[in-house]
């Protein structure tokens, strides 16, 4: 079982009303998940700053199966990824309320350790999707997935869009 990363905001946030249809703590994904069509396409990230090229990436995993299941590195989870000491700049609980109020999110999640690996353990995709910049099958969640009949794909990035070049421009702005 993952780390369940119990954190009083996310309890706030599961508990406000509209969003506690998508929000999903990991210790209660599997009732979560129950009610989710299938095709069960699974993806995660930071998505710090949204902007198009997430939003486009989004879109594209949603449309490969009948459910997407976003799941967000924690905030310690983030920083431990090396992009910076301020990063990230929104908060895990920000960020996932975020996602879940796009179309395209049919459960966020979020994860504490460094990978995924145990949350798609759990949860079992039937699509693994990540971004262009990933060598999907030197992943251990790539392996993972493959190992019980499921897919692995890399989605190619929409090219212009990233939150590290988007700080970097609102920082030399200021």
């Amino acid at each position: 079982m993952p780390q369940t990363h119990s954190v009083p905001a996310f309890d706030d946030a599961l508990a406000s009303g509209a969003l506690t249809q998508k929000l999903c703590r990991p210790d209660q994904l599997l009732p979560c998940l129950a009610r989710l069509p299938r095709p069960l396409v699974f993806t995660n990230g930071v998505f710090d700053v949204l902007h198009r090229g997430h939003v486009m990436y989004l879109e594209q995993a949603c449309a490969l199966g009948g459910s997407l299941v976003v799941a967000l590195n924690t905030d310690a989870s983030a920083k431990r990824l090396g992009k910076g000491p301020d990063r990230p700049l929104n908060n895990e609980v920000d960020r996932a309320c975020v996602i879940a109020a796009l179309a395209s999110s049919s459960l966020v999640t979020w994860f504490d350790e460094d990978t995924p690996l145990e949350l798609i353990r759990l949860v079992r995709p039937d699509i693994l999707v990540k971004g262009g910049d990933y060598d999907m099958e030197t992943l251990a969640e790539t392996q993972v997935v493959k190992a019980y009949g499921g897919r692995a794909l890399a989605l190619p990035f929409v090219h212009g869009y990233s939150t590290t070049a988007l700080v970097k421009k609102i920082r030399s702005s200021s």
